[in-house]
């Protein structure tokens, strides 16, 4: 069946090892923290919210780990907004640069600021979305107006903080850009016409007509879902765990507008499947819907050889959709020994565990490659994102102590971080604007014009199928 992910319904209707402070033992101070920080073989694992925000700020003598700033920066948004967040900072900041004045210090100031300006960048980079509040901006300008006072001679304080910005508002132009053209956008167009007597006409175009080689095709799909997931971003996929956390009264609600890009890409699952029962239950001939078939279990197989798991998912989803699985004279001219062994890659059964051992040798083969073609790993959507769903949800975001359970967290930012990565691979494949515009706009049929198209073209077999079919033609009639 189509993809129908529980997961949004319900939510939306290399490792980050996060290694401690050498010598810590298994309670740490961190960096000027109250000692509220809990330390296990090294690797942080608990604190409170407080403590883990002034692990996150600089001092003279520290800078935190770059795994442990994008994990606290990213898993924080589930406690407190990003902008409250970057109010404490600044706070911290202030504090400690208060500290260093008293001491006299110039040099130490110095440094501490370049520090402050080096966490800035780091954070600007990886979640700009998080400045598009204007609240963020301006605790932005607040802390950075601080940072220059001790730069009055060089300026290079200052200089880094003009790139930052530059580079910041630029990256936000990029993304608002891009949220417009996603807005004119349209879905493949859904064709719920009367299809009682609406045979395609000769000169209409069927895939076979645009691409008959199942390698260009799987390669044009590997295009489309490497443009669409781009568009997905860590901040994004966090919503999965801050919208579902309805029993922490601190934690940040997030802008439903983040999860537009989960939602799309979710959605184009389903229109991919969709189109595939299309193009074989359109079909009027048994010898070429046994060909379209054929085709399209040749295109999952080269989809799965290229590490694109996430079209080989829909493609076979499509073709065990009802109308398009109970067309049995035709699927018995089918040679189904390749469909069975990608069914077996797909199988459900512990965990989807043959898929995901796939999924395993995908990644080592991404890590160890030589060129782009090797590098591609693209996930099943609708199961990554159920794994961080689980992952959520079987593990408490505090301990009975009131720590903040941040083991489960390093967790969860390894496997989004993982993720990331795979979406940052350019697509090795020459691009064919015209077999990718009939991918996205080849219109689809409903559930009910699919289920009358398999009618026509095999008769109802059963009591069940039988009264289906009366029921279907009773209201197209009715509608007629």
């Amino acid at each position: 069946m189509p993809q129908t992910s529980i997961v949004f319904s319900s939510i939306l209707g290399p490792s980050c090892s996060g290694q401690g402070q050498p010598g810590m033992g298994e309670r740490g101070s961190g960096a000027g923290s109250s000692g509220d920080l809990v330390f296990q073989e090294g690797r942080l694992i608990s604190g409170s919210l407080e403590a883990l925000m002034e692990h996150l700020v600089p001092t003279v003598d520290y800078y935190p780990d770059r795994t442990y700033i994008f994990t606290f920066l990213l898993s924080s948004r589930v406690f407190i907004p990003p902008h409250d967040l970057l109010a404490r900072v600044g706070q911290i900041c202030l504090e400690r640069r208060q500290q260093l004045e008293t001491g006299s210090e110039k040099a130490k100031l110095k440094s501490f600021s370049a520090k402050i300006v080096q966490l800035l960048k780091e954070w600007t980079e990886a979640f700009p979305y998080d400045f598009q509040d204007e609240k963020a901006m301006a605790e932005l300008k607040v802390i950075t107006h601080r940072v220059t006072q001790c730069d009055e001679e060089n300026g290079t304080v200052k200089k880094a903080i003009a790139q930052m910005t530059q580079s910041l508002l630029l990256s936000l132009a990029a993304r608002n850009q891009l949220q417009e053209l996603r807005e004119k956008l349209r879905s493949p167009a859904m064709d719920k016409g009367s299809v009682l007597k609406a045979k395609p006409p000769a000169t209409q175009k069927d895939i076979l007509g645009m691409c008959c080689d199942p390698l260009v095709l799987a390669q044009q799909l590997t295009h489309i879902e490497l443009e669409r997931v781009s568009s997905i971003h860590p901040e994004d996929l966090m919503q999965i765990v801050s919208h579902m956390d309805s029993r922490d009264k601190h934690r940040c609600r997030g802008d439903l507008t983040k999860t537009y890009s989960l939602e799309a890409y979710d959605n184009w699952f389903n229109c991919l499947s969709m189109l595939v029962a299309t193009e074989v239950c359109r079909v009027v001939k048994k010898k070429h819907r046994t060909r379209m078939l054929e085709f399209f279990i040749d295109v999952a197989r080269e989809c799965f050889n290229i590490g694109n798991f996430n079209s080989m998912m829909a493609i076979i989803s499509g073709m065990n959709l009802s109308p398009v699985a109970r067309l049995k004279k035709t699927w018995s001219k089918v040679k189904t020994a390749k469909f069975d062994v990608l069914e077996h890659h797909m199988d459900p059964s512990s965990n989807f565990c043959n898929y995901r051992t796939a999924l395993q040798g995908a990644t080592q083969r991404s890590q160890m490659a030589n060129s782009s073609r090797e590098k591609i790993v693209i996930p099943v959507f609708n199961l990554f994102v159920k794994d961080i769903y689980f992952l959520h949800k079987i593990h408490t975001n505090h301990l009975p102590n009131g720590h903040v359970n941040f083991k489960k967290f390093w967790e969860i930012s390894r496997q989004i971080h993982e993720f990331m990565t795979w979406t940052q691979v350019e697509c090795p494949f020459e691009k064919d604007k015209k077999i990718q515009n009939y991918l996205l706009t080849a219109p689809i049929y409903s559930e009910e014009a699919l289920f009358i198209a398999s009618f026509e073209s095999e008769g109802p077999e059963n009591h069940m199928e039988k009264d289906s079919w009366k029921t279907l033609r009773t209201t197209l009639l009715n509608r007629a």
